[in-house]
This record gives C-alpha cells, sequence and structure tokens, in this order.
C-alpha cells in the first residue's frame, strides 16, 4: 500500500479508478454465496477481540464473547460509512463541472460505501438468526452521521482516514491470518478490504486537499473538532461496550456476580478503544500524514487526547 502513496496526486485518481474496476464484487455472488454463519466459529480473531485477556472466561465463552464483538465490528462498519459516504458525495461537488477523473473516483467510492453498508446490514440479518435473541445496536446511523458532519470538512476526513487505514491494519494482521475464523465472516472483510484500499489513499488526497486552503486558526479549530469527534467514537464505543457486556452476562449460560461482569464490560471497553481508536491513530501512516499538517503543539493536543483513552 504504501508504494502507491509515491505517485503524483495528478495520478493517483485514476489509479484508484483502475483498481476500483479489477476488485468490483457482488454481495451475493462473491461474498455470502449461499452461506451461514456457524456457532462454532469464532467472528473476530483473538488480536482485535482481545478474548485472551478475559481471563475469568472459558474458552467456550471466550469463543462467544468473539462472536458478540464480530457482531458489533460489522454494525460498528455499516454506521461509520454512512457519515463517510456523506462527507464524499459532499466534496464530489467540487468536481462536477471540473476534473472529470477525480469526479468518477469519488463517485465509485460512494458506490462502494453504500455496497458495503448494504453488506453490513445483510451481515446482522444473518448474525441476528445464528446467536441468541437479546443482542442490541441502538445507535441510529443517520444521528450519529449528522453530528460527525457538524464537525469540519478537515476533522471528518481526518477521522476517516484513520478508519480507513485501520480497516487495512485489522484485515492483514489479524483477520486474514486466523485459520479458526468464521470463512465467512473473513471474506466479508476480505472483500471490504479490497476497495477500502482505494479509499484510503482518495480521502488522504482529499483532506490534503482541503488543508491547503486553510489558515493557521481553521486549523487548529479543525484539530479540536477533530479531539472532539474521538470523545465521540469513545462515547458511543462505552455504550456499546456496556450493552455487549450484558448481553454476554444474559446469554452466557452461568450466573456471572456483579464483579466479574464489570471486569467484562471493561475489557469490553479496552478492546473496542483498541479496535476503532488506538490502531487506526497509532497506524505509521496516519502519524505521517497528520504530523504533516499540523504543528507540534497540535499533535500533542491529539496524542494526550488518545493517552487518555487507555
Amino acid at each position: 500500500m504504501n508504494a502507491i502513496f509515491d505517485f503524483p496526486a495528478t495520478d493517483r485518481y485514476a489509479r484508484c479508478i483502475r483498481a476500483s474496476k479489477q476488485v468490483r464484487w457482488d454481495i451475493d455472488n462473491d461474498v455470502i454465496r449461499d452461506r451461514h454463519f456457524d456457532r462454532s466459529d469464532k467472528f473476530l480473531p483473538d488480536g482485535l477481540s482481545l478474548v485472551r485477556d478475559f481471563t475469568t472466561l472459558s474458552v467456550d465463552e471466550q469463543h462467544f464473547l468473539s462472536q458478540i464483538q464480530g457482531r458489533t465490528y460489522a454494525n460498528i462498519f455499516g454506521l461509520a460509512e454512512r457519515f463517510i459516504n456523506a462527507k464524499i458525495l459532499e466534496l464530489s461537488r467540487d468536481y462536477w463541472l471540473g476534473d472529470q477523473v477525480a469526479l468518477e473516483a469519488l463517485v465509485r467510492f460512494s458506490d462502494e460505501e453504500l455496497k458495503h453498508q448494504a453488506l453490513f446490514r445483510r451481515i446482522e440479518e444473518m448474525i441476528a438468526e445464528t446467536l441468541p435473541a437479546g443482542y442490541r445496536f441502538d445507535v441510529d446511523p443517520d444521528q450519529v452521521a449528522m453530528a460527525v458532519l457538524g464537525s469540519s470538512t478537515w476533522a471528518v476526513l481526518a477521522l476517516t482516514h484513520d478508519i480507513e487505514l485501520f480497516t487495512q491494519l485489522h484485515y492483514r494482521q489479524s483477520i486474514e491470518p486466523d485459520s479458526m475464523l468464521s470463512p465467512l465472516f473473513k471474506d466479508v472483510f476480505l472483500f471490504h478490504w479490497k476497495e477500502e484500499s482505494q479509499h484510503a489513499i482518495l480521502d488522504e488526497l482529499e483532506w490534503k486537499r482541503h488543508d491547503a486552503t486553510f489558515s493557521p486558526a481553521e486549523r487548529d479549530q479543525a484539530v479540536d473538532d477533530f479531539i472532539g469527534l474521538v470523545g465521540a467514537v469513545d462515547g458511543i464505543l462505552q455504550v456499546q461496550a456496556k450493552a455487549d457486556a450484558a448481553y454476554f452476562v444474559a446469554a452466557c449460560g452461568r450466573t456471572v456476580d456483579v464483579e466479574e461482569a464489570a471486569e467484562i464490560e471493561t475489557g469490553i471497553v479496552a478492546a473496542y478503544r483498541w479496535q476503532y481508536i488506538h490502531s487506526g491513530a497509532d497506524h505509521p501512516h496516519f502519524q505521517k500524514v497528520l504530523g504533516s499538517l499540523v504543528s507540534e503543539q497540535q499533535l500533542g493536543r491529539i496524542a494526550a487526547t488518545l493517552g487518555a483513552l487507555q
């Protein structure tokens, strides 16, 4: 991936179009292929779920917790892609009567994000048929998107780039190598990764293009907006961790005392912060791009915010 970032910006939109055409896939024919989820499979690898840190749980209980986290993982991506798509459509307006290559690249980006949302809705329905009743994901994607889009475009693109990069990192380092993972779940994120690889390039281009129009004061405010978005993401993760812990306690098949239930919730919060915040914010390429746009003082403010979420 890193090598492609070295090409001139004028070529990169066209390269993304070519790659988009090459990896194009269909939800039913390529991903699902008449398959179903199986309770005997893990849904999320240990490197993301951190289930080995849940030392009070049996192997089977850790297995179940990986399935709960995998279900939330798919739902979180569907949620994030709602605001990402809206922002990309908004940015495409800048090219309506100009660079048609860049316009096509962003339109393809949007089309693929809509497909990903449809895929994750299907996955939620299929997992609901497999796992016990009682799971809750009560976050409204439209309400979250409206709140996120109330922040500056700079901040939204920073968050988007963070997400696109950790998507690739998660697949390459954790999902793809895990031989115990559900083959269907693994394929969902294989095909998702194939298209997100182009998206990471495009949102970086748009982030830098937008940053070039900023005054120092505007950039400083945008950094505050990004910090605010990170805090909002953490708030969503804490709410969902509480819901997922309660679901686990209710459905795991044994009595869980109050102390252990609290430990499980704390562990899920830590796993979600790793999955959705730290793995992206610590990504070397994200740090490189961010560091090229902000001052040392601004970078320190962001680092302090991230450091508090441990």
